[in-house]
């Protein structure tokens, strides 16, 4: 138990660190807090809050995400994983509210490390993780156009379709400086990133870009234009306002946050176990996400969670422990003190294309073209999920993708759950390795033998009646044959309950055969094995069948 919470910071120093890896960690982090300063600005931007309190978020939340972090490599900051979400709860309840919603989603990131949910969360249906990842691209995507291509649009809505119908509007009116940025911009990043990948284009694109608004005098909107200038300090830590009646106004959105940096933070640990080779401890990551997410509003943060790409880029350059990550976070702060007054300058519009490269590494479209070859139910998953976060709200994607992605999973399990009967009457084929040499000549007259394959649940549970209801005749003995069933839930002891009370009406008897130690005690527990009788259960099938002879 002790040793689940152990951040593997701590880990690292009891084993001792190697000073021989501290130039390398420095460097890593000196570069990945480069590559985080436009990120964090891009999507503080994006999701409708000042372009400070990326950069709050990225220090605060990426430092303590490094050091109690369950993996060697995380980088934490701002993702746009967050931005629909976040515009949403800002749109509504203002930053108050979001910081009270990402307060509340670090307090249950906490408590599902400390319930060892970890595991469970790697468990979210991929189809579902391609749905709603897709969706939050297309909504990044459009909702950077107004910026690239610097059009007029001054009404807001938080419909995609409505928006898009705005831009199409107002695309007679856009700004030809701007767009002439943007689109530089966004070719600047992708010609630059096939040849050099060790610089990244959206740097370049930022210098470059910065340079020509300047140089040139040109009519293009800024971060100084539009929100000022960046303060070059840390803001002083404020308790988030609570109150009843928005805590339950802000549970959804919270929920929805609190699911969304762990399944994050989780697939950028494991991404990162598959570059270096290690093992990341899934619920001390959780615990972590829950501290960074609790303290980042503290300082007028949004909500973080761990970065593949930052993630990826700290292992690139030789990154290999949790002192890359806090580096950093410190790279961040002193760019932050120093470089503030030059970070008004950037472009609105080389964000906007930053954020278009992000989207389209975020849309995984190749996968979600690849899905179209699963299964019926998965692509339906996949389809509903997006349909939903694009045109209705990411938090009933998730609600609603949970919800039927258990039901289809129901559904499949219950479809796995088979019965078989063989009696001295019925000249059906079978399969003789099923019933392991017993055969209908085998069986005394007046003798059924019923067999359960598979889980025997709720979702079987109706099966299991129908197919007995068919059952030709009245037999005089029934054999339940239960040595594949590891569970049996509420549902189906019900139903066998009511076999039990038929049998008894009918003047059948029922004997139980290959009953586990396990099932056992559950048919005790629930009383089941009180009105069945312990001389009715057999281990084999053999001994059932003898005391059937005995019986007709």
């Amino acid at each position: 138990m002790t040793r689940m919470f152990v951040p593997e910071l701590f880990s690292l120093l009891k084993r001792g660190y190697r000073i021989q890896q501290l130039p390398k960690d420095v460097m890593a982090g000196v570069i990945v807090g480069i590559v985080a300063l436009p990120l964090a600005i891009a999507f503080a931007i994006a999701s409708g809050v000042e372009p400070a309190q990326g950069i709050f978020t990225a220090v605060v939340a990426g430092f303590i995400v490094s050091a109690l972090s369950g993996s060697k490599v995380q980088i934490g900051g701002p993702t746009g994983a967050f931005i629909v979400i976040v515009f949403d709860i800002v749109h509504r309840f203002g930053y108050q509210g979001l910081a009270t919603a990402t307060f509340m989603a670090g307090i249950l990131l906490i408590l599902m490390g400390l319930a060892r949910l970890g595991t469970v969360i790697k468990f979210i249906p991929y189809p579902m993780t391609v749905g709603f990842t897709s969706g939050i691209a297309v909504i990044i995507a459009g909702s950077q156009i107004k910026d690239l291509l610097g059009l007029p649009t001054t009404a807001s809505s938080n419909v995609f379709i409505e928006k898009m119908a705005l831009y199409i509007q107002d695309l007679p009116m856009m700004n030809t400086e701007t767009c002439m940025i943007g689109l530089m911009s966004f070719a600047i990043i992708l010609i630059w990133q096939k040849y050099n990948k060790i610089i990244p284009g959206s740097i370049i694109a930022i210098i470059v870009c910065t340079a020509g608004v300047h140089l040139l005098h040109l009519d293009v909107p800024t971060i100084g234009t539009q929100f000022g200038e960046i303060p070059r300090s840390l803001p002083s830590p404020t308790l988030p306002t609570f109150d009843l009646h928005t805590i339950r106004k802000l549970f959804s959105p919270a929920l929805t946050i609190a699911l969304l940096a762990a399944i994050e933070s989780l697939l950028s640990a494991v991404v990162a176990d598959g570059m270096i080779g290690t093992r990341h401890n899934s619920n001390m990551e959780l615990v972590c996400q829950g501290v960074a997410n609790m303290v980042s509003p503290l300082f007028g943060g949004i909500p973080a969670t761990g970065a593949i790409a930052r993630t990826a880029t700290n292992i690139k350059n030789g990154g290999s422990s949790p002192v890359a990550g806090m580096v950093h976070a410190l790279t961040l702060l002193v760019l932050l003190l120093f470089l503030a007054p030059l970070a008004s300058l950037i472009p609105l519009a080389t964000l906007s294309a930053i954020l278009l490269v992000v989207a389209y590494h975020m849309s995984e479209w190749r996968h979600f073209i690849k899905l179209f070859h699963s299964p019926k139910s998965d692509i339906l998953v996949m389809l509903s999920t997006f349909g939903l976060t694009v045109f209705v709200d990411l938090t009933v994607a998730i609600e609603v993708g949970v919800v039927l992605s258990s039901l289809l999973f129901m559904k499949r399990m219950a479809d796995t759950t088979e019965f078989q009967t063989i009696g001295a009457e019925m000249n059906e084929t079978y399969d003789p390795n099923d019933f392991r040499g017993v055969q209908p000549k085998d069986i005394p007259r007046g003798v059924q033998i019923f067999e359960i394959h598979g889980p025997f649940f709720f979702g079987a549970a109706n099966k299991f009646k129908d197919t007995l209801s068919i059952v030709k005749g009245t037999p005089s003995v029934l054999i339940l044959r239960m040595r594949h069933i590891l569970f049996i839930d509420a549902t189906a002891l019900r139903a066998f309950e009511e076999v039990l009370d038929k049998s008894r009406q009918d003047g059948t008897r029922v004997l139980l055969s290959g009953v586990r130690p396990e099932l056992k005690k559950i048919l005790v527990k629930s009383g089941v094995m009180e009105r069945l009788g312990e001389e009715n259960i057999f281990p084999s099938i053999e001994s059932a069948l003898e005391r059937a002879r005995g019986l007709v």
